[in-house]
């Protein structure tokens, strides 16, 4: 059936002609917000795999080649995009992180380096050396804003600004790097008023993608301990499903949706137990979209 929005799987068979297949890699970093330079702990909802459970281990360039020999029994593309998941992917030194994302570039059906961090973690230093290594190939950065209501930011221990991130994507987008944001939806205390303040903001900025995860509880994060103390209340599925077809009816019609659910580990996961259901999600959503006559960018007034 044909999607109601811009997906990546769409983008990509578009500029390669053909399935390309994302392999997340491990690249041994940590956090700003972990080791103290900003906070401890991290952000509520992230743990001690800082959202990478299903990275790989070890070698950057032994994970990239398990990665590829996964994909081809699998069936599952020709082309990789090597993907610096967990952690904040450009907190090391510029030496570092050159010979990181080399490492991961194993060949030339490597034709693409995505970086996930924070926008208090890009310099032009950090974006120079995204662009050398990368080259020719694909290349992007993804950010977590998470939310632009800066109260939640607080609540959920996000240790940056709106004008950090600003900053970021302003640089980002001079270095001609597409910018892929994330979006949390079922932050605590947030409404379906405060999901569109935080779309009215990101359509300030000139952004090439997007990732919409709902919110779940994962073991030992803070987080849990609010939600077992009854202090946090997971949203249900309707209402992610309204906010997610909203949300990509207000997004530019250009703009890359790369997920609307989020992957965590099932043995991680204490709540909401819809989520683990991503087929029924995804199907959900374009129902939704469908019933409502909607499709991306139709309610968009950028």
């Amino acid at each position: 059936m044909e999607k109601p929005y811009y997906s990546l799987s769409e983008y990509l068979k578009g500029k390669f002609g053909e399935r390309v297949y994302k392999i997340s890699v491990n690249g041994g970093f940590t956090c700003p917000n972990r080791d103290g330079k900003k906070g401890v702990g991290g952000c509520i909802f992230c743990n001690e795999q800082g959202s990478g459970e299903h990275t790989l281990e070890g070698d950057i360039t032994r994970q990239m080649e398990d990665g590829i020999a996964f994909a081809k029994a699998k069936n599952k593309g020709n082309k990789y995009i090597a993907y610096f998941q967990n952690f904040t992917s450009t907190y090391a030194p510029v030496n570092i992180l050159r010979q990181k994302y080399a490492a991961a570039l194993v060949n030339e059906k490597v034709v693409g380096l995505a970086v996930a961090t924070r926008p208090d973690c890009i310099d032009e230093d950090v974006v120079k050396v995204i662009k050398e290594v990368a080259n020719n190939r694909l290349a992007w950065v993804e950010l977590g804003l998470q939310t632009a209501n800066e109260n939640t930011a607080k609540i959920i221990n996000r240790q940056y600004s709106n004008a950090e991130f600003t900053a970021a994507v302003k640089l980002l987008n001079e270095y001609n790097i597409p910018v892929v944001v994330h979006l949390i939806v079922g932050l605590p205390n947030e409404n379906f008023s405060d999901i569109l303040n935080t779309v009215k903001f990101l359509n300030d900025h000139k952004i090439d993608g997007i990732k919409i995860h709902s919110l779940f509880v994962l073991k030992n994060t803070p987080l849990e301990k609010l939600y077992l103390g009854g202090k946090y209340t997971p949203i249900d599925r309707d209402f992610y499903i309204k906010c997610v077809a909203e949300i990509l009816a207000r997004i530019p019609k250009n703009v890359v949706v790369h997920r609307l659910t989020g992957d965590g580990d099932k043995l991680q996961i204490l709540a909401p137990q819809w989520t683990m259901e991503k087929k029924k999600n995804l199907n959900a959503v374009y129902s939704y979209m469908v019933k409502n006559n909607l499709t991306q960018g139709c309610n968009c007034t950028k």
